[in-house]
């Protein structure tokens, strides 16, 4: 058994066709890739900076929180999108993290406790943190309201949101 390809009728093995060059394939002048001659002391070329124009629908997300998504100039939300100058934005901290001691150590405790007595007893200064809740952030401006909670994963994601709706507050001003 050859573990190559034949050569009839597989298409990596064919020879290409060369396309005659057509110089009216690419009109740089069309959007992106444009190019603009710049500075006159050392000629040459650069590209264009191509973007979509403030407030378009393809304008980049900046920062997502929960459902909530931020771009320059725009909220958007699942019950749609509104200017982001002039909005109000809350935090609200709804988490709480518990350090207890895990099952396993104290069943690691009571039975090394049988072997040697005090040894077993450092098993309980064992412990682990379990973070539950979560944080709402709420939007208003414009004639609209939008609230999304997040669940906490994790102790630092409170002060994670925090910061990002400080950046869509600056953004905001």
């Amino acid at each position: 058994m050859n573990p190559y390809p034949s050569a009839d009728g597989d298409p990596w093995q064919q020879q290409h066709q060369q396309q005659p060059y057509d110089p009216s394939a690419w009109n740089p002048s069309e959007g992106y890739g444009a190019i603009e001659p710049y500075g006159h002391p050392t000629g040459g070329y650069a590209p264009v900076p191509a973007g979509p124009a403030p407030g378009s629908p393809e304008e980049p997300v900046l920062s997502t929180i929960g459902d909530i998504a931020i771009t320059q100039s725009t909220v958007i939300t699942p019950a749609g999108r509104f200017p982001i100058r002039g909005t109000v934005w809350t935090v609200t901290d709804m988490t709480r993290t518990e350090r207890t001691t895990p099952a396993w150590a104290i069943v690691v405790a009571i039975l090394v406790f049988w072997w040697t007595c005090l040894l077993g007893l450092l098993f309980l200064l064992v412990k682990e943190e379990k973070t539950s809740g979560h944080v709402q952030v709420t939007v208003q401006g414009h004639g609209h309201y939008h609230a999304a909670s997040i669940p906490a994963a994790h102790r630092g994601l409170a002060a994670q949101i925090n910061q990002q709706v400080n950046y869509a507050r600056s953004l905001a001003a």
